[in-house]
Parts: structure tokens; sequence; C-alpha cells
């Protein structure tokens, strides 16, 4: 089988033809971003350290209007239309939705997420730091790494005056962490009136892009006691906590907890609210990460198999599952993207592998909608959702220009639409 792949000459674009095997010589470089790349690096590690050092956990409304504020003014002085899109669920700041104009053909969105995992206070702790090679702090990859890489290359490329593109939509996200409650129907519409999508979620060490990703939902376990006074009346109660431990223990070996496919966590338990009350009500949240849809609800099934008995008397348990993001499956459109993203790469005389992981993100949801989409397109990094996370710094001047040459590429030649599987 033989593909085709767009490469940027400067000013000129041309169609070069090769074997899927990789046959072709690689692409010269592009002296004028890559330039462009290196005189801007210092200026995207200044606002990625001026970002992570603002907390803006979901739900952080100040936070998350700070960092929105910081980014808005970066937009606007490229000439970006900017606008706030009020949160489609209470206690959210805005989306924030910037759009560049072109002459060009393709029409690209860009998603990026403003929300981390961390609540307020904890920069006060634990600020934007460096130690060799790597870049520490709240949200430093996921994912403040991959909006500072967006946000210079559409500063790069007004600055080279390119415009072979028709549309560019940056959309920050407000709350990607909880499964963007708070910008659904406006995902759903963006996507569908672009070509494409490129997600800038980090990339996986040591230097991946992520071609699937497993869907994410969560499965609550609610037990149904009877309160009592722990001291006088302990035998007249019902207790649920000791039930839900019950509950927990006959799940606990029935999913594997890690590895490629179908996981299933325990993430939150409550329990008891006083010392001297027989708990009347307990429950458990569980965190599962699927690769297909039937996985989930294979999971549901098993949950609702298991937890039909009980072992305290008078008690009751209830299930109920939430879905916050279906799977990225890997299909033929995504595979396009990757290796014309790949061909880029060889530009710098590097290679990029392709990977897939367990994080949930936005390029689900448009690649249902029928959008190809790219994911992983951020800094390089790892430790997540940790006290430890990092971002590669070695990562920053490949990376971006990657990015700006992907937007450039997609610009001039987007992909078709329409679901490859």
């Amino acid at each position: 089988m033989r593909l085709s792949r767009w490469v940027v000459c400067n000013s000129c674009w041309m169609l070069i033809l090769g074997a899927a095997s990789g046959g072709a010589a690689a692409a010269h470089r592009d002296e004028a971003v890559y330039r462009a790349v290196q005189a801007n690096r210092g200026n995207t590690l200044e606002l990625l350290q001026q970002i992570v050092n603002i907390d803006s956990g979901t739900g952080d409304v100040d936070g998350g209007v700070k960092v929105a504020a910081v980014l808005s003014r970066r937009l606007a002085a490229i000439g970006a239309v900017v606008r706030n899109e009020p949160a489609e669920s209470p206690g959210l700041p805005d989306n924030v939705v910037a759009v560049l104009h072109g002459t060009g053909t393709g029409r690209i969105l860009v998603i990026a997420h403003i929300d981390t995992v961390f609540g307020p206070g904890t920069v006060a702790g634990r600020s934007y730091s460096t130690a060799g090679n790597q870049a520490h702090g709240p949200g430093v990859g996921d994912e403040k790494g991959g909006v500072v890489v967006a946000i210079t290359a559409l500063q790069i490329l007004h600055d080279l005056h390119f415009r072979n593109y028709a549309l560019i939509t940056l959309l920050l996200d407000d709350s990607e962490e909880r499964g963007s409650p708070g910008s659904r129907k406006l995902i759903d519409a963006l996507v569908k009136a672009h070509d494409v999508e490129l997600n800038m979620e980090p990339g996986d060490p040591p230097d991946a892009l992520t071609v699937w990703r497993k869907g994410s939902a969560a499965i609550n376990v609610d037990v149904a006691g009877r309160a009592a006074h722990a001291g006088m009346y302990p035998q007249n109660g019902r207790n649920a906590a000791v039930e839900l431990v019950h509950q927990l223990s006959a799940l606990e070996n029935v999913f594997p907890h890690s590895g490629d496919g179908t996981t299933v966590n325990l993430t939150v338990l409550r329990g008891g609210e006083r010392n001297n009350i027989i708990p009347d009500a307990a429950s458990a949240t569980f965190s599962v990460r699927f690769r297909a849809p039937a996985d989930f609800d294979a999971v549901f099934a098993k949950f609702k198999a298991v937890t039909a008995v009980t072992s305290v008397p008078d008690t009751t348990v209830t299930i109920a599952r939430t879905t916050a993001f279906p799977p990225l499956i890997e299909n033929a459109q995504i595979d396009a993207l990757a290796k014309r993203a790949q061909s880029i790469y060889t530009e710098l005389g590097k290679s990029i592998a392709l990977s897939g992981n367990g994080g949930a993100s936005e390029s689900a949801l448009a690649m249902s909608a029928g959008t190809p989409a790219l994911d992983g397109l951020g800094l390089v990094g790892s430790d997540f959702h940790s006290d430890h996370e990092w971002v590669d710094l070695e990562s920053v001047t490949p990376r971006l220009y990657l990015f700006t040459r992907l937007l450039m590429e997609m610009g001039a030649a987007p992909p078709k639409k329409g679901i490859t599987r």
C-alpha cells in the first residue's frame, strides 16, 4: 500500500508519494519555523511557569478565570477573536474560545484544558521548579505544558505571517479532568464545524503521540442501612459501612487494576458521620477504564451480579454508572494523521513513536462525531495527577516545531471527515 504526505518547503507545498515502509527520504527542516521556535523557547517556558503558578483545579473558579485571563491577552495580541463561553455546569469557570481566520482551506480545532486535579493552595507548597532536564509543578504536563505549546505555535504563525488555513479555533476547556461537564455541548458543536481536532494532552515518554485512549467511566456503589446509637442501641442498627466493606472485598479480585485492557480501581470511599452513630449510609466510587463500550457494559453487569448478594441483614445495595469520555479507538484516520506528524519529525532528524494509555480526553468526542483527531501533542512528561508530575524540557523545541508545522499542513491539506474503523 502507498501513502501520500504533504511537506512544507517554506512558501511552497508539494505532494510526495512514498512507500508505507518509509522508503522516502526525510524532508528538509523548515528553517523559518525552526528559528522562530528557538526564538520563542524562553517565552514558552516563562508562560508555562506563570500559569503553573496559578492554582486552577477543576471547580476553582477564581483560578480558572486568572489562567484564562493570562492566555486571553496573549491570544488577543496576535489578532484572535476571543470570547468566553459560559460553563454548562455550575461551579465552573467559563470556557475560552479563540478564533483565527486565514485564507486557506483547513478548519482546525485545537483543544487544551486549563483545569488540573489539584486544589487551592497547592502552588503555595509546590510551585513551578526545574531540576536538570525536568520541570515540575501542579499541572505542568497535564496539561499546561500543552496549553503553552498551542499558544506559542499560534504566535509563531502570526509572526511568520502564515495564513494558509481557513480557520484555527483554540478551545480552552474548563473541566476536562471531570469529563468536561462544563463544555460538552460546546465541544460537540465545535468538532462538527472543523475538519480536524488536535489535542494538547502530554506525550508519553520517551517521545510518543497518542493514537488510542481508554474510555473513562465511574460506577457508584451505595449502601443503605439503619442508624442507631453506637453505645446504647447498636443492636438496632444495620451498619452500611460494614456491608460496604463486604462488597469491596467481594469486588477486589474480580477486575484487573492495571494494564492495557479494562481496569477497575476504587477511588472514593465514604461511610459514617459521627463516632456515636451506626452509619446508615456508605458509598464507594470506582474508576473504570475500557477500550470499547461493550467492555464497560460487561463490567457493570458483573458489578450488578456481585452486589446482589449482601452480608449485613436488612441492608440494600444500589449501583449507578456515569460515563465521562468514550474510548478513542485507533483507526485509519488517526493513523494517517500520525504518519503526517511522524514525517514532520523526520525534518528534525528525529522519530516519534505511537502509543496509547488509560487517560481519557476530548479527542474521543471528536472521533465519535466523525472528525479526525490526533492526541498527545503537548510536552512529553509523566507522573501526572501526583506531586512529582514532570515534563521533559528537551521536548520543548521538537514538540513546538512539530505542532507549528502540523498546523501548517492541516491548514493547507486537511483530512477528510468520516469515521473509518
